[in-house]
């Protein structure tokens, strides 16, 4: 057993222990309230699920088991994946431990490549990645040791199992989707002994020959591997898990919702806007042209995409994280300092207006940016990469709901004329 797991299997009955004994005591104690506004909204703000990977204050941004996100741009994913599963970030032997324990699951079964050759050469990455996971399912440890009687104290383990195998394979996979849909040619192997995001990289086949799309790829598989749990892929997975289907299901119902223009495809609107702006300038416009600009396009109805969030009320610490990045690796860059200069300018413009809550930017409004730079233009791709990191978190969720024992999801559903009733409408 990999130390991670012993780790795991230390840590979950404990915790376990303390939710019961805390549910025993306040069980009935009130924790939220829900207004016809909420339920009609998507259940905005409603306070109805357990996540206990990550939070998302509205003046803090992301939190990953309590260690704000500024403290974890440096991490490899592999360490956030520890840190998400156990509440602590991995010593050296740890981390060793567990990236050995990821490479020995990453080779991706001859099948899968043979579906992905029968699919359609325009289909869309997104599909084609997912038709990846779902077809593996066959190999589900959890499946095959439901089916053999495994007890329920046992659960979290072959779903930590079946996590360790598709994260060990999902670099392989999306690269060779971007390199099947994009005509980049044969997929490409990666150095053995090298981290989960350095792998990634090598097999795009992308150009970096000074490491710093490397280091890109570390940053982003760090900042969007988890959100807490009420995002639509998140829940969705949740909810799918929670029938106790295993995770080849669950993350690919999730990463389905994450293919949502209203989800995962922000980005890739965001980095539109940002070359079209820079184009209708010549190149990165002045403060004075954005703060023009900015107000014209909120004068015609239309929004600034990137900018507010549901729930943040600061800028997104991840855009913070990229912001960084892209002064110290690509300052001069005119569709990067389009970015920043719109982040310098449109806060202020927004802020005049009373009916918008967050003038902030949010992860969004930067991201693509930074892959642009590097040659990775191909916007409908973008929630690919999105998905990989994203993957992290739907599985420690996943992994630690089964040893916790939450049970199937089952919210009460309502017609409006029962809901017109309740409120005498």
């Amino acid at each position: 057993m990999s130390m991670l797991k012993s780790k795991l299997a230390e840590i979950f009955p404990k915790q376990k222990a303390e939710i019961a004994a805390m549910l025993k005591e306040f069980g009935e104690k009130e924790v939220s309230k829900v207004t016809l506004a909420q339920a009609y909204g998507g259940m905005r703000g409603v306070k109805g699920l357990v996540c206990d990977t990550s939070e998302v204050p509205p003046d803090k941004g992301l939190i990953i088991r309590g260690i704000e996100l500024v403290h974890l741009t440096e991490k490899l994913p592999e360490e956030i994946l520890y840190l998400l599963l156990t509440g602590e970030l991995p010593n050296e032997a740890e981390l060793a431990d567990l990236q050995a324990e990821i490479q020995a699951q990453e080779e991706v079964p001859q099948y899968v490549w043979d579906v992905l050759n029968a699919m359609p050469a325009d289909s869309h990455p997104m599909a084609m990645f997912n038709t990846a996971i779902l077809v593996m399912q066959r190999e589900s440890v959890f499946a095959r040791r439901y089916s053999e009687g495994m007890k329920k104290d046992e659960y979290w383990g072959a779903t930590y199992d079946d996590l360790i195998s598709i994260v060990a394979k999902l670099p392989a996979i999306g690269a060779a989707v971007y390199r099947k849909r994009f005509n980049k040619g044969e997929r490409l192997s990666s150095a053995k002994n090298i981290d989960w995001s350095q792998k990634y990289a090598q097999m795009l086949g992308l150009e970096d020959p000074n490491g710093e799309l490397t280091k890109l790829m570390q940053l982003y598989l760090n900042l969007h591997s988890d959100h807490e749990g009420g995002n639509v892929s998140a829940y969705s997975a949740a909810t799918v898990s929670s029938a106790l289907s295993d995770l080849y299901y669950a993350l690919t119902a999730g990463l389905n919702g994450l293919a949502g223009p209203l989800h995962g495809l922000a980005n890739q609107e965001c980095l539109g806007w940002v070359l079209e702006t820079r184009d209708k300038f010549g190149g990165a416009p002045t403060h004075e042209q954005l703060k023009q600009f900015a107000e014209e396009t909120l004068a015609s109805g239309k929004v600034v995409p990137g900018y507010g969030h549901a729930v943040l009320r600061i800028t997104d610490p991840r855009f913070d994280a990229f912001l960084a990045f892209g002064k110290k690796y690509m300052g001069e860059d005119p569709v990067f300092l389009t970015v920043q200069r719109v982040f310098e300018t449109v806060p202020g413009v927004l802020s005049q207006v009373q009916k918008i809550k967050d003038p902030w930017p949010n992860v969004d409004a930067g991201s693509g940016a930074l892959l642009y730079h590097y040659g990775l233009t191909e916007f409908s791709y973008y929630t690919v990469l999105f998905s990989i990191s994203r993957a992290l978190g739907i599985g420690a969720q996943a992994v630690v709901a089964r040893a916790m024992g939450y049970p199937i999801t089952r919210p009460k559903s309502l017609p409006t004329a029962a809901y017109k009733k309740i409120v005498g409408a």
